[in-house]
């Protein structure tokens, strides 16, 4: 199965294991918050972890851009996946902590900038590539975990952030060595799992209230630009770009 869900110890665990880099499509998209909801629900679960397969190259390669090349027109139906992943991830009962190595790149930035909590792997990476890719969003959820001037400047780049420069901001709860992710991240679930579950619902919803803005109205707004940038030609020009040399387009 592409996501599978696991729970053991109060912990429910869900992973991603979609070849060949976790690049999920539309169907895809909508099913996750479901299988968030559902586990968050779990009178069992304390905690929600969410991770790639071991044997996985990277965390979430994001939007699956050749299903957009091919089918633009899903764009609307690949927008609410999105948005309700992300919101699925936020409003989830209990902590949710995401452990993530290599790359996190669009749509994995919605999954983490979502998340409570952020595990990275010493090989780990963050991108928004977007520019690139012909599309906008993500930088409503990068922004939970970074400076304004730096979601920014990571956004007109489409650079990388590396796992170090993501602590060093605060983003990341810890870096660990690739080998120890797991161990890493179930260890830091085991924390949050022993508590009552009843606070940790209370808590996680007091914190979302004293957030300063709605990060998903903020997506929202986000993904009319999405729409606006996917009916413009030099959208179809950066994708077709990527699909056939996986490199930006250039204008």
């Amino acid at each position: 199965m592409p996501i599978t869900t696991t729970i053991k110890d109060r912990i429910a665990e869900i992973v991603f294991d979609v070849p060949p880099v976790n690049a999920f499509d539309s169907e895809t998209w909508l099913s996750i918050p479901a299988i968030v909801t559902e586990a968050s629900r779990n009178p069992e679960v304390n905690c929600v972890l969410i991770r790639a397969a071991e044997d996985a190259r990277g965390f979430c390669g994001g939007v699956d851009i050749k299903e957009m090349q091919a089918h633009p027109e899903r764009i609307t139906v690949l927008n609410r996946g999105n948005y309700l992943t992300f919101k699925a991830i936020r409003e989830a009962e209990v902590p949710v902590v995401s452990a993530v190595h290599k790359f996190v790149i669009g749509g994995g930035i919605g999954i983490c900038g979502a998340s409570d909590t952020i595990i990275a792997a010493d090989d780990a990476f963050f991108s928004l590539p977007e520019v690139d890719r012909g599309a906008m969003g993500g930088a409503s959820h990068l922004s939970r975990m970074l400076p304004l001037h730096k979601v920014r400047a990571a956004f007109f780049t489409g650079g990388n952030i590396p796992a170090q420069e993501a602590y060093r901001l605060g983003a990341v709860e810890t870096v660990v060595p690739r080998a120890d992710l797991v161990r890493e991240a179930r260890a830091f679930c085991e924390v949050i799992a022993g508590k009552s579950r009843k606070a940790l619902m209370i808590a996680k919803e007091a914190l979302n209230g004293l957030e300063p803005r709605d990060v998903d109205r903020g997506y929202r707004w986000e993904q009319g630009f999405t729409l606006e940038m996917y009916m413009h030609e030099d959208s179809q020009k950066s994708r077709d770009a990527f699909v056939e040399t996986g490199k930006a387009a250039k204008f």
